[in-house]
């Protein structure tokens, strides 16, 4: 039980950049959020950290430097990446630095120290956590945001503790079957998703009116569907691949695929290019970025694009942008889904308990809802989509979220991308047929 102190509580915030010197500040500068805040109403009015009963407030923040903390309480470590960042100018920031404030002001005792690092690549925070855990053990945080991909490379490396005896919290209805996926590697439960992304496709009412749920209805449309073609990890070649049932691995768990399954799709892609609709030149595209600028900037029809991206912008956009599910090859809706997740890397038990309990905290419904909606990212949970403000939208990302699939592991995606890159830009030039193209994927990732 956390003990009740007598003096303010300070909610840190530390900003690491990449290659400099981590800067204290108080979180408190910013007016809390409640029911009745408009999100575009929001002041730099100065406040104090909301303090417990019984507290005296100071007359100003207190800066407060990392080697001269309070005495006393709990600290806890939180690592974020710097999408993620509390200390931004934006609504979702803002909702994000008041949520923690709240946190802050419920348990007395307890004090949060934020650090935002860089998502990849050299001093990011897989990095961080893997020298820390080698020279600096008692730096290590106590609650870190991780992408799907970091999860698990975390996972694998021992850098976090498995959260099935601290939390029934997965256990319960609430969440989409993708964001039970995204919570778990092989029979452990790792972390508490927070945010979802999928891949959707984003489309102009006024060119196309209605969005067919099969590929073959596009054909007859002759209206350019945008994709990265030359995207490394052949992501929408997966979803359609996935979305037929079928597995990415053989019975020993090596990388497979299925010739027929493949055949059919770069068949598709054959006539979707003799039909103008997947043309030979979207070689020159190969990733999210690249789609939306042209999507937006060129008036395309449509094009496939995470829904983050369409989430995000949806506000400065034409109001002629409409967004639905992913069209298959068989008309069922599919889509690849992926997410960050809060997970353990701390080895204070005490301060573990506190950090799930943070965990929680940070992903109850209500706040989920409006903090999803303002950061343009999906709610993991059911209930948080249903109480979104956006009657119009939150239908289609249910049925997106509801049917979306996890993410294949990245050393698997790894090992299949770069030959299903190939074979669709060979046939979308026509430099080889479909049945030629899949052998040929096929003598490269099947176990001979």
């Amino acid at each position: 039980m956390v003990a009740r102190r007598s003096r303010p509580l300070v909610l840190l915030l530390l900003l690491t950049l990449v290659g400099c010197t981590a800067l204290p500040f108080q979180l408190g500068n910013r007016p809390p959020i409640n029911a009745t805040n408009s999100l575009t109403e929001l002041s730099p009015t100065t406040t104090t950290v909301p303090v417990a009963e019984g507290t005296t407030t100071p007359s100003a923040p207190q800066e407060t430097a990392v080697n001269n903390q309070p005495e006393g309480g709990n600290l806890v470590r939180i690592w974020l990446p710097p999408e993620f960042d509390p200390d931004g100018n934006s609504p979702a920031s803002q909702l994000l630095a008041n949520h923690l404030e709240a946190f802050v002001s419920r348990n007395p005792g307890v004090r949060l120290e934020v650090r935002v690092k860089a998502g990849d690549g050299e001093g990011g925070l897989l990095d961080a956590l893997v020298v820390a855990n080698a020279a600096a053990p008692l730096a290590l945080p106590d609650l870190v945001l991780l992408s799907r991909p970091l999860l698990e490379s975390a996972a694998l490396k021992g850098l976090l503790y498995p959260m099935d005896e601290l939390t029934a919290l997965m256990d319960n209805p609430g969440w989409f079957e993708y964001a039970r996926q995204l919570a778990r590697l092989k029979t452990s439960t790792y972390g508490i998703p927070f945010a979802g992304d999928a891949l959707v496709l984003a489309y102009q009412p006024s060119q196309i009116p209605t969005s067919p749920p099969n590929l073959e209805g596009l054909l007859p449309l002759g209206k350019v569907l945008l994709f990265p073609a030359t995207d490394p990890q052949a992501l929408f070649t997966l979803s359609l691949y996935l979305a037929e049932g079928k597995s990415l691995q053989d019975a020993q768990g090596r990388p497979a695929l299925d010739e027929s399954t493949l055949m059919r799709i770069l068949l598709f892609d054959q006539l979707a290019s003799a039909a103008g609709v997947m043309p030979y030149w979207l070689a020159q595209y190969s990733n999210d970025v690249q789609i939306w600028e042209a999507f937006t900037g060129e008036g395309f029809p449509m094009a496939v694009t995470w829904a983050s991206a369409f989430l995000l912008h949806k506000s400065s956009a034409s109001s002629d942008l409409a967004l639905a599910p992913l069209p298959t090859l068989n008309g069922i809706p599919f889509s690849l889904a992926t997410g960050w997740s809060w997970a353990l890397a701390g080895q204070d038990p005490e301060r573990r308990l506190i950090s799930v309990r943070l965990a929680e905290f940070m992903v109850e419904k209500d706040f989920l809802a409006q903090w999803s909606l303002a950061a343009g990212y999906l709610p993991p949970r059911i209930e948080a989509l249903q109480s979104w403000q956006d009657a119009e939208l939150s239908p289609v990302i249910e049925q997106i979220s509801a049917s979306a699939g996890l993410m294949p592991p990245a050393d698997l995606i790894s090992s299949l991308g770069p030959a299903l890159e190939q074979a669709v830009v060979d046939v979308l030039k026509n430099q080889s047929d479909p049945q030629s193209a899949a052998q040929t994927v096929i003598k490269q990732v099947n176990p001979p």
